[in-house]
């Protein structure tokens, strides 16, 4: 039996209110808020952070392949999942690929990793799904376009879905798109990607999914459809003959945007939250084609309900204060640079030298009195023993701030710059930057997590390491 074995999603902290862009723009208040990455988060990171939330508990040396799904990854040459897979501290034999260009790679992930286990070269796949997608200003998805991530775990054993069935139909046409130039998405005339694009295809490839395996609508709990706007989904819910109060789970769209590849996923995560045994889903994904998965949850589901997956991240937010900020994170507008030398570039050999203990946040424990330490040392700092270690993974670890410091002064996205010095549940004691913070809010023995973050652009490589934030509820 073959399916879903584990879920996990992320949202970022930050949301923007449609009213803030409408005034902006002087243009009468919409309602809503969208989900928006902080300036240090990207698509890798919050691919990271839904792994992370869906691999709680789960051994991460029993992985065999990691596949990454986005439109956004920061590199148009580089993978992306050899970072994810060292954030997530995975094997270095897996198999890791990227899937992109079109808003239904995840999806097409979901399919190569279900292959990979049908033919015995994998036993567990994790695939992710991340995007940071940009509209124009003063458009309708600048408006509609959130940020967000999700994750699943597949495999054969301890199952919490089992896929019953797949269906996929490819179809070519130009409806919504960016090229190599662009850095916004751009869309055909609404009308024309409604009716010969989405209703058409998606209708065409349920229906015949449905027929394959001689189901109806009212044989599922649930149906997850990506769709580009709630009325879109609508009328496409509807045609098939699904109830869209009963049975068409919640868009998100009034609290998180479309997060393009990463939305089917976080849908999904949120239809698997409220699944009963023997629920029925159909999981519907558009783009350039459509997907059709048929899931049945089972008695497992009931082991993975610790996720905070995206009820968990719903409950915590913070608003932007104002549609400028957003711009600025974006570097949608050009800013007067600081009076300041540029940034030192980062050493490339150091960097390859440091993944282990840059990437997956490795330090080292004492053998001989227990103590852990970061960054990894010769000389126990505690009992003085020399050459008596073994490795010690930190990113796990909650802590508490020792000591802090607010610097207006330094170059910063968002200042304060705050640093500080965080002791670890267990021992040791780490020196690193506080993200998605309120600066008023820091203080001594406030409790952080660790969360892997974007450092700066320089060089022209992204370089990334962790930082603390407070605990998410």
């Amino acid at each position: 039996m073959i399916g879903i074995t584990s879920y996990g999603a992320y949202i970022p902290l930050h949301r923007l209110s449609r009213a803030e862009i409408c005034k902006a723009w002087g243009e009468n208040p919409l309602p809503g808020e969208k989900a928006v990455a902080n300036y240090d988060e990207d698509s890798i990171t919050m691919a990271v952070a839904a792994s992370r939330d869906c691999i709680k508990g789960v051994d991460p040396y029993t992985i065999d392949g990691l596949y990454f799904a986005s439109t956004t990854s920061p590199y148009r040459e580089k993978q992306s999942t050899p970072i994810v897979a060292g954030a997530l501290d995975l094997r270095r034999d897996i198999f890791a690929a990227d899937f992109s260009n079109s808003l239904r790679s995840g999806t097409e992930a979901v399919r190569a990793a279900i292959d990979a286990i049908n033919g015995d070269s994998a036993k567990s796949v994790l695939v992710c799904a991340a995007d940071v997608r940009l509209g124009f200003p003063h458009g309708d998805k600048e408006l509609n376009c959130g940020d967000g991530a999700g994750a699943l775990l597949l495999g054969n054993t301890g199952v919490i879905a089992n896929l019953e069935g797949t269906y996929t139909v490819t179809d070519e046409i130009i409806d919504v798109w960016r090229s190599d130039k662009d850095i916004f998405v751009r869309s055909w005339e609404e009308r024309f990607g409604r009716e010969e694009g989405y209703t058409k295809v998606v209708s065409e490839t349920v229906s015949s999914a449905l027929k394959k395996y001689n189901l109806t609508a009212k044989d599922f709990s649930k149906a997850v459809f990506y769709a580009p706007d709630a009325r879109t989904l609508n009328i496409a819910a509807r045609k098939l003959g699904f109830d869209l109060k009963t049975q068409v789970q919640d868009p998100l769209y009034s609290v998180v945007g479309n997060t393009g590849t990463a939305l089917s996923f976080m849908l999904l995560v949120a239809a698997l939250e409220e699944a009963k045994p023997r629920d029925r889903i159909l999981w519907v994904s558009y783009g350039d084609g459509c997907d059709v998965y048929i899931l049945r949850v089972t008695k497992e589901i009931e082991n993975v309900r610790d996720r905070r997956g995206i009820k968990g991240h719903l409950e915590s937010k913070r608003m932007l204060p104002s549609y400028q900020k957003y711009l600025r994170w974006r570097e949608i507008i050009p800013v007067e640079p600081p009076a300041r030398p540029p940034l030192e570039q980062p050493s490339v050999p150091a960097l390859w030298r440091d993944r282990k203990g840059g990437l997956a946040l490795y330090g080292v424990r004492c053998k001989r009195c227990g103590n852990p330490q970061y960054p990894a040392q010769r000389v126990c700092v505690k009992c003085q023993a020399k050459d008596e270690f073994e490795d010690y993974r930190f990113a796990n670890n909650k802590g508490v701030v020792f000591t802090f410091s607010q610097d207006n002064l330094a170059v910063a996205m968002d200042p304060p710059s705050s640093c500080a010095a965080i002791d670890f549940e267990g021992g040791g004691r780490i020196m690193c930057d506080i993200t998605d913070r309120d600066p008023q809010e820091v203080k001594v023995g406030m409790p952080v997590e660790m969360t892997f973050r974007k450092l700066h652009y320089v060089g022209n490589f992204y370089n990334y390491w962790w930082k603390c934030q407070p605990i998410r509820c």
